[in-house]
C-alpha cells in the first residue's frame, strides 16, 4: 500500500501531490490493478490535512480512470501506468542511488541535490527538443 507524504515547500498544492505520488506508483509498478489506496480517514490522520483534499485527488484519480471508488470498501486501483521500460527501472535506480551517495559524499544538501538534478534534467530536456 502506497504511504503519502506532503511536501510543504513544494508549491505544489497537498491535493495535487497525492494525485502525483499515486500516478508515480502506477508507472513504477508499487501499486497494480486491485490495490487498495489508504482510507481516506488513515490519510486525515497520518497528514493531519483536511479530508475534502484527499476526496479532491481521489475524485481525480477516479475521473482519470485509475482508480474506483467502492462505497463501504474503500478506493481500488482499475488502471496502471506501466509499460515496457518497467524491467530498465530497478539497474537505472541502483545508479541513481550511487549517484546520490556520492552527491552526498561531496557536501551536497537534498535541496542541492534537488537543484542540481532538476537543472540537468530541464536542460537534458530541452536538448532533446533541440
Amino acid at each position: 500500500m502506497i504511504e503519502f507524504h506532503l511536501d510543504g515547500r513544494s508549491g505544489v498544492s497537498p491535493y495535487q501531490q497525492l494525485v502525483q505520488q499515486v500516478r508515480n506508483a502506477l508507472r513504477l509498478g508499487l501499486l497494480d490493478v486491485g490495490d487498495q489506496l489508504p482510507t481516506v480517514k488513515d490519510v486525515v490522520a497520518t497528514l493531519a490535512i483536511n479530508p475534502n483534499t484527499v476526496l479532491k485527488a481521489y475524485r481525480e484519480l477516479e475521473h482519470e480512470g485509475l482508480v474506483a471508488a467502492r462505497p463501504g470498501v474503500g478506493t481500488f486501483v482499475t488502471r496502471t501506468l506501466t509499460d515496457d521500460t518497467l524491467k530498465a527501472h530497478a539497474p537505472l535506480r541502483r545508479e541513481l542511488q550511487r549517484w546520490l551517495v556520492k552527491a552526498r559524499g561531496a557536501g551536497l544538501d537534498d535541496e542541492s541535490i534537488e537543484a542540481l538534478f532538476d537543472t540537468t534534467f530541464r536542460g537534458a530536456a530541452r536538448q532533446d527538443i533541440a
